[in-house]
């Protein structure tokens, strides 16, 4: 009999630990579900903000700057590393080659190592302006602000050559409109 007694005070606090345990993984991932949303709710420059100057060369060589961008243009970021980004790859492509304007009106910022941003660079250049980058050495997406993978947005033409964010967040799911 005092075998048993044991046996269930053990497993009692067996259970207590487990629950206190399990306790406190809900806690962290509320606070991991919290930091993800402040995140991706802010991934890159919002709505009606300016566009930071920049200079690059596209892949194709030729040379890229914020006074280069046409009027309306789809601007996505995208990482080789980004388990998102292969997702929504090939849904960016099929809305860029929808666009109005055609390629012109596009631009794909591709941010890795160059060993694996090739397979990227080659979906994306038939229907886009491709810029390949580092981290360390871009300077397209810092003037995006670009804070997480992928980021797909549409710029406008304010005048004088400056350039705004007029959707932050692209839905890619839907046809582009001549205008967002």
């Amino acid at each position: 009999m005092p075998f048993l007694i044991v046996a269930v005070v053990f497993v009692g606090l067996l259970c207590a630990l487990d629950l206190t345990l399990t306790l406190g993984v809900v806690k962290r991932l509320r606070e991991h579900t919290e930091l993800i949303g402040n995140l991706s709710g802010r991934a890159s420059i919002g709505v009606g903000e300016e566009v930071g100057e920049f200079t690059s060369v596209t892949v194709d060589g030729t040379p890229l700057s914020r006074e280069g961008l046409a009027d309306d243009t789809l601007v996505g970021f995208f990482s080789p590393g980004c388990p998102a980004c292969k997702e929504e790859l090939p849904k960016f492509v099929e809305y860029a080659r929808a666009m109005p304007g055609g390629r012109e009106r596009v631009l794909a910022t591709v941010v890795g190592d160059v060993a694996r941003t090739t397979d990227m660079v080659a979906q994306l250049a038939p229907v886009a302006q491709v810029v390949a980058e580092t981290a360390q050495r871009g300077t397209v997406g810092p003037a995006f602000q670009v804070a997480a993978f992928p980021s797909v947005m549409r710029v406008g033409a304010k005048g004088g050559g400056r350039s705004v964010v007029t959707e932050a967040r692209v839905d890619l799911d839907r046809r582009p409109s001549p205008a967002a």
